[in-house]
């Protein structure tokens, strides 16, 4: 099934298919939904341990199972440095506190320790272990770590009884232990930033390595375009290429080289050729990625070495290689892993709660913004699969392998390198074009990061298909306007060249208003869209965005101009866009707010107890302030979606008082958002606060204001816009073709070609505007139904909070659904 198709019913479809197909895949109890309280888990022991290479949000991850684990009532153990502090036992095995998982999950790295174990491949070192476990009556395990971490757990799983037996029969343990702990029950996480693991579109520390390439990227191209300079990158990955592949979107190399799609024979004279054309164009660097495991067609090792001294040998262009190496796996976590780390963390340990002696091992993944449990080996035997394929030279197959997400990484970063639009298409201008046809792209609403990646994708990709692009400049002030200032043209054709560089830049290069089609006059706007004889509109903003395309819709009946389709991509930091789970720009924001948010804390490091009080923005959208409460470990966050009192904020000012002298810690965290309520204002919170917490902890507060629009895209948001604005091009050309009258105008009234494309759970989905209205508070200008309300209670679960009901979210999937989706 095309995942880009469909609306909110062919959702619950592809969920029900999920559910109806568990028996075939190995059944996994996956409980979405259901509601758990406090101490529901009591009497069972937990142990958690990080094996293999480190990652950022390993930490975060370690939180959440301690956290998630003393809230149902388990017993939960560190397991330091791995299977080998398991093998060695003693102190290794170390009961969990609350404080101990106190103020580590803005750290990167892991701080219980990972190590390579040899004792746990001789069945007398899982012996060892095993004796370990149930001396601390551990029968649940969570293993956080790569392909062959989870793998020896599950082949421990296994072998779980026998080995108890000969404990018992060695009388290392006594009939009453082999009885409590008849089995051991496994869940894993990955933690990889190489996201070499088949079965989830995201492992925990992926997305914060990808931070460090484009950081890295980032500034080189400054130092590279002074010098007129190549730079050869070569970034981590080992046979995966799904780094180098997204940081050279995210960056807009000029080459990459991935072990899963070798480049054809030849590729040095295309290289060069290609180089040379850029130079001769006026463009003043080139970055070239090389994955540490790329190779070519014959399987021979192609290094940043070699690439190097190609370049200067045959284009004598003074080149520099820079190996990024292990500052990839370094530095703190982002607030998409601190975020993932916490939610799979959780669901870890409600999967150990639900698992039986007959549940196969699993491991919880992210479809999407699904969290789902997928039998653990059938991952492993896929992502074996991947490195067969490419051991065979069966390219094409490791590539389908991947998924299709990777799939559709890898063709859009073909299509968006190309040098110029092929030859019959488009001219280099951009306004001879083979179709004859116009489509055009505007900003609406306030700047968000990721909003030039979605319009530099749209344009470049309508030219290779033939379709001239005009730009419109200042959103309707410039289709209105721009004429009467004729030094400043503000519709305009876009070539190929005038959105260059634009990914990484932030804001909006368009130019943006934060006003509603309606203000300007329908009749106005109709008569310009006419008058530029536009065939399609793809609009990239926030509220305004949507509200504008749905009023453009409604009003198809008095003007035939809007009968054409239109296409909104949200974008605005607020996240406060129905349709979607996730718009552009509030990854960026998450971001900022949470390195803000770890400074403020810091600030108080050699001061005693001290709490902060932060505002964030969003209008009357709680995602900012829940999200990133999340991603800072936060005691509270106020919201308007959820309403609160003076009994609540009193209640949240002992809950603090009492974890400060009862439970070591030394400072605090709440979050408010800018419109959470009238009469309880960020002051407001501040004061009571600061009154009664006298005696026990002081506060400061910040309001965060206009930095959280600030910065340069993520990695997320540049890779988001760009696959975003691939999808909605393809839908919109898809309804041109098929609404071409035979005098070659578009027209279309049908609801579905005026949609908002957004993220719904697990798959991306084309849902008409007019069908959003019912969804819509137009008031406080948020969606009725937000998804990331059921995170509120996990918040409140990982600050100590005992009142919250935690509501399931994962659900069993095989690995195959998963590998499906496309995703970003």
């Amino acid at each position: 099934m095309d995942s880009t198709s469909g609306s909110s019913s062919s959702s619950h479809a592809r969920l029900e298919s999920c559910r109806s197909r568990q028996d075939s895949v190995m059944a996994l109890p996956g409980r979405e939904g259901q509601e758990l309280t406090y101490g529901s888990g009591a009497g069972k022991a937990i142990g958690v341990f990080t094996s293999g290479g480190d990652s950022q949000g390993m930490n975060s991850a370690v939180r959440a199972v301690v956290r998630m684990g003393f809230y149902l009532g388990c017993k939960v153990y560190y397991i330091r440095e791995g299977y080998q502090g398991m093998v060695d036992g003693g102190d290794h095995i170390q009961e969990a506190t609350w404080a101990s998982s106190s103020g580590i999950m803005q750290l990167g790295g892991t701080v219980i320790g990972s190590a390579r174990c040899a004792d746990f491949r001789n069945r007398d070192g899982r012996l060892k272990a095993a004796e370990n476990l149930v001396k601390c009556n551990i029968t649940n395990l969570v293993v956080i770590g790569g392909d062959g971490s989870l793998t020896g757990a599950n082949l421990f799983r296994i072998e779980w009884s026998s080995l108890l037996d000969e404990l018992l029969e060695a009388e290392r343990i006594t009939q009453d232990l082999r009885t409590q702990c008849s089995h051991l029950n496994i869940v894993g996480m990955v933690g990889s930033i190489d996201n070499d693991f088949c079965g989830t579109d995201m492992t925990i520390g992926t997305d914060s390595a990808l931070h460090r390439i484009i950081e890295a990227v980032d500034a080189i191209a400054t130092t590279a375009s002074s010098h007129q300079r190549a730079f050869v990158l070569e970034v981590m990955g080992r046979h995966c290429g799904y780094l180098g592949l997204v940081a050279a979107l995210a960056t807009e190399a000029d080459w990459v080289f991935i072990p899963e799609w070798p480049p054809e024979a030849g590729w040095e004279d295309t290289l060069c050729k290609k180089l040379s054309a850029e130079r001769a164009l006026g463009q003043r660097l080139n970055i070239i990625l090389v994955a540490e495991g790329a190779i070519d067609r014959e399987g021979k090792s192609i290094t940043a070495d070699m690439v190097k001294n190609l370049i200067t040998e045959r284009l004598k262009y003074d080149t520099r290689i820079t190996v990024l190496g292990h500052v990839q796996r370094g530095g703190k976590p982002t607030a998409f892993d601190r975020i993932l780390g916490a939610r799979m963390g959780a669901e870890a340990v409600l999967a150990l709660m639900d698992a039986t002696p007959d549940t196969p091992a699993c491991v919880v993944s992210l479809d999407g913004n699904q969290t789902v449990r997928v039998p653990l080996m059938d991952c492993v035997q896929r992502t074996k699969a991947v490195q067969n394929a490419m051991d065979a030279k069966n390219f094409e197959e490791a590539v389908r392998l991947r998924g299709k997400s990777f799939q559709n990484n890898l063709a859009t970063y073909r299509k968006l390198s190309k040098l110029r639009p092929p030859k019959g298409q488009c001219d280099l201008s951009g306004k001879h074009c083979a179709t004859g046809k116009k489509l055009a792209v505007m900003n609406i609403g306030a700047p968000a990061c990721g909003a030039n990646a979605a319009v530099r994708s749209f344009v470049r990709l309508a030219l290779t298909q033939g379709y001239e692009v005009l730009g419109i400049h200042d959103s309707f002030d410039g289709l209105l306007y721009g004429d009467d200032d004729h030094k400043c043209k503000m519709v305009k054709s876009l070539a190929w060249t005038d959105v260059q560089s634009w990914t990484g830049k932030g804001g909006s290069l368009l130019g943006t208003k934060k006003i509603v089609a309606s203000k300007y006059g329908m009749d106005k706007i109709a008569a310009k869209l006419k008058e530029y004889g536009i065939s399609g509109l793809l609009i990239v903003g926030g509220f305004e965005a949507y509200h504008s395309a749905l009023q453009m819709a409604e009003a198809r009946e008095k003007f035939d101009a809007y009968s054409i389709p239109i296409v909104v991509i949200p974008c605005t930091i607020s996240n406060n866009i129905p349709g979607t789970d996730f718009s552009l720009g509030a990854d960026t924001a998450l971001n900022e707010i949470a390195d803000i948010c770890d400074r403020i804390k810091q600030s108080a490091t050699g001061t005693k107890r001290r709490l902060f009080v932060v505002e964030t923005m969003g209008g009357y959208c709680g995602y900012l302030a829940t999200m990133s409460g999340l991603a800072g470990g936060a005691d509270a966050a106020y919201i308007y979606e959820e309403s609160f009192n003076i009994t609540d904020l009193r209640n949240d000012v002992n809950h603090l008082k009492d974890k400060i002298i009862n439970a070591g810690v030394q400072r605090g965290l709440i979050l408010r958002n800018e419109n959470a309520n009238a009469n309880y204002s960020t002051d407001f919170v501040y004061n009571l606060f600061s009154e009664e917490g006298k005696g026990t902890f002081t506060c400061r507060k910040n309001v965060l204001g206009h930095m959280q629009q600030g910065g340069v895209p993520s990695p997320f948001d540049r890779n988001y816009g760009t696959k975003m604005a691939s999808k909605a091009l393809d839908y919109m050309i898809g309804k041109i073709e098929e609404n071409t009258r035979e005098d070659g105008t578009v027209f279309t009234d049908n609801p579905d070609s005026a949609v908002l494309l957004g993220m719904n759970k697990r798959h991306l989905s084309f849902t008409p505007v007019q069908e959003l209205r019912s969804d819509t508070n137009f008031e406080q200008r948020i969606p009725k139904s937000q998804w990331w309300l059921k995170l509120r209670p996990l918040l409140r679960i990982l600050a100590k909070h005992r009142e919250s009901a935690y509501i399931t979210e994962g659900v069993a999937c095989g690995v195959d659904e998963v590998e499906d989706e496309d995703n970003v």
